[in-house]
């Protein structure tokens, strides 16, 4: 029960190819007894693909967290003023979430909860999920990279031969990563090869 006692927002934009993925990193948070607060994007609050409806992802999330996800900026907002959040995860990070936290762009709930997170000097661990990493995406990872407070998931090319701009993060160091951000430094190495 590593995070007894600590609220960890958990954020997730719209990878949706990955966010079957998250559920059981999310259960091992609350397995180390952190109380979790679910937030969506728009995308994934709306958008049906061939991985999955709205839903399904809104009910995993309440399932998990006993909690119905914050789905506004209305309803986000608030954990800022509040100091609600010892940390937040946002997992997957797209890389249209990057661009948007790279470029202080503060117009969906996950980059509200992000704005709300650090403007309290709280720690956010970014779970990158972008076909577009290594391309034009690169600078805002890296300009990230320098942000106080910003942490990833260890991260690697998920398929280099066939997508080699795609990045994908290790969804089995998420905890880890979570611990060590909340101790103030970055889980490493952090960029890891794809096995």
């Amino acid at each position: 029960m590593r995070l007894h006692g600590k609220t960890i927002g958990f954020a997730l934009a719209g990878s949706h190819c990955t966010l079957e993925q998250i559920f059981d990193p999310l259960r091992q948070l609350k397995t180390e007894g952190a109380e979790i607060i679910p937030i969506i994007s728009h995308t994934v609050d709306t958008v049906e693909t061939r991985f999955g409806a709205p839903e399904q992802w809104r009910a995993g999330l309440r399932e998990i967290t006993g909690r119905e996800p914050l789905r506004e900026l209305p309803e986000v907002e608030p954990l800022g003023p509040k100091k609600t959040l010892d940390a937040l995860v946002v997992a997957p990070c797209t890389g249209n979430t990057l661009a948007r936290l790279a470029n202080a762009i503060t117009d969906s709930p996950v980059a509200m909860a992000v704005k709300s997170t650090l403007r309290n000097q709280r720690p956010v661990v970014l779970s990158i999920s972008t076909n577009d990493g290594l391309g034009l995406n690169a600078k805002n990872w890296v300009a990230l990279l320098n942000t106080k407070n910003v942490y990833f998931v260890p991260f690697g090319q998920d398929n280099p031969t066939e997508k080699p701009n795609s990045l994908v993060a290790h969804l089995d160091l998420l905890v880890p990563t979570v611990l060590a951000a909340l101790e103030g430094r970055q889980h490493q190495p952090l960029l890891v090869p794809w096995v």
